[in-house]
């Protein structure tokens, strides 16, 4: 018997304070019986992955962190090996895959002044000799040795030249540049490698970019524009990631991004210039601005704003799933749309599960076939600032605001369809089906998605499956969620 009818159900409240929305029971032409879901959007800010906030221990938002590494500290002969890098690493990377942390690792040679780290058997400030064509390169291969399939490294800064590793006083030559780029692409295969200056260094290579002093007044016409440009003629972002710091110590750094991370966040004339240099740049990380006063209110308000806006934020639009399985067939579709401001850079699992209704554990799990998260792509062609001509360097700057028009994206965020049938044999009974994307180290869930349709784990229920019965279609009325953002227990696995 057909069936061309539809049973709209609301959820008022649930278990846990949560109002997941609308979940619609479809029985229509074309729909093969399907049940369609639109889980709730959850409007709080995501402890994600190898996005947003980084740097700050024990930050409400931030799972990525800095890690400089002095050169010396890992190598100060010729004859030292391997396990320098290996000790010193694990010392700087520990705590990372219980607390779901990863690290973005930099190698540099000078600090400022006097503070130097080149091994005893070089000379200071030699960038250019044969020795040190030799030892860099070696040092580049060893730190892809150790680095690039370890799992609690996120992404990988060049570093090496120049103060701070920051490629300028002084800048890499072109030799250097040519020399060193080639080592890091074929050291890292896996990982994504940024330079400083993306726009007119390092060319040719693929990297992205860490912008040291990202939405300053006096470097957003050169520095910021030129990040613009790139993404603009090579769609850079789409590949790789872009991020930095922001800093408040130097020039006019009061004007923009305020004069201190505390009033970047909770400063609205600060806090929406940041957010529309990020979607402008299509930024995933930053820094320093990480230190803002947790204790101020409107600080933490705002930078739950930031957190929002900063990398990736996939949304689950709707669901639609095979509610009653009678030849072991259960068919998925999904449409998500990626709000937030870049891609996701590495291929993670999808993966659906079946569970016990009353305990939660797993008794059936697969994971998506040909799905690459890494397609979700953000809107692009955000409202470009407007310039004004200022008395001192650069001479141009965004003096009042960001811009005129409105602001928003050219293209909007596509939403993004993916179909998919599985096969599952159980005994007959009801199961809870839940939605998961796997970090492949442990294979565990890490990455969420924003809504309110939340198990603490990292899972996703969507609704009911039943397996040679009647029943199956949406969760009851009293289904218990569980709260996003205070998950604490997620984690991945370390190297062996």
């Amino acid at each position: 018997m057909n069936r061309s009818w539809l049973i709209c159900i609301t959820f008022l409240t649930c278990a846990g304070g949560f109002t997941p929305g609308s979940a619609q029971l479809i029985f229509a032409d074309g729909f093969d019986n399907l049940v369609r879901v639109s889980p709730a959007y959850y409007d709080q800010p995501l402890k994600n992955p190898m996005k947003g906030f980084t740097d700050s221990p024990d930050h409400e938002w931030a799972n990525l962190r800095h890690r400089y590494f002095e050169w010396n500290e890992l190598e100060n002969d010729a004859s030292d090996g391997m396990d320098k890098i290996f000790e010193v690493s694990d010392q700087k990377f520990q705590n990372g895959p219980e607390n779901n942390l990863k690290f973005i690792p930099r190698l540099y040679l000078h600090w400022n002044g006097d503070e130097t780290y080149w091994p005893a058997d070089m000379t200071e400030f030699d960038y250019t000799s044969e020795q040190f064509q030799f030892r860099v390169a070696r040092i580049i291969e060893r730190l892809g040795e150790a680095w690039n399939n370890d799992s609690r490294v996120a992404f990988v800064e060049l570093g090496i030249f120049g103060k701070w590793g920051e490629h300028h006083s002084p800048d890499p030559t072109l030799a250097m540049q040519d020399l060193t780029g080639q080592a890091f692409q074929d050291a890292f295969p896996d990982k994504k490698v940024s330079v400083r200056h993306i726009w007119n260094e390092f060319q040719g290579f693929g990297f992205g970019e860490y912008w040291d002093s990202w939405g300053h007044y006096q470097q957003m016409w050169g520095h910021g524009k030129g990040i613009a440009d790139q993404n603009q003629d090579n769609q850079t972002y789409l590949d790789t990631y872009i991020g930095g710091e922001v800093a408040y110590n130097w020039g006019d750094s009061d004007i923009q991004p305020g004069s201190s991370p505390t009033d970047s966040v909770s400063d609205p004339i600060h806090r929406e210039f940041i957010q529309n240099s990020i979607r402008w740049l299509h930024g995933t990380q930053l820094r320093w601005i990480s230190d803002y006063d947790e204790n101020n209110a409107a600080a933490r308000a705002g930078a739950a704003e930031l957190q929002k806006v900063m990398g990736y934020r996939y949304v689950l639009n709707e669901v639609q799933f095979t509610p009653k399985i009678f030849n072991g067939e259960l068919r998925v579709a999904l449409s998500v749309t990626n709000e937030g401001s870049a891609p996701f850079y590495y291929d993670w699992p999808v993966e659906l599960a079946l569970h016990n209704p009353d305990t939660r554990e797993i008794v059936w799990q697969q994971t998506f076939n040909n799905l690459d998260i890494r397609t979700w792509h953000p809107g692009k062609n955000w409202t470009s600032p407007e310039w004004e001509e200022i008395d001192n360097w650069p001479g141009q700057a965004i003096v009042d605001g960001w811009s005129d028009e409105s602001l928003g994206w050219g293209t909007p965020p596509a939403v993004n369809q993916v179909n998919d049938s599985f096969t599952v044999n159980l005994p007959d009974g009801e199961y809870v089906l839940s939605l998961s994307v796997l970090d492949p180290a442990g294979m565990q869930p890490s990455l969420r998605f924003a809504t309110s349709h939340y198990w603490n784990g990292g899972r996703h229920p969507l609704g009911i499956v039943s397996v040679g019965g009647d029943g199956g279609g949406l969760l009851p009325d009293d289904f218990s969620f569980n709260e996003p953002k205070i998950d604490d227990s997620l984690s991945y696995q370390g190297p062996e």
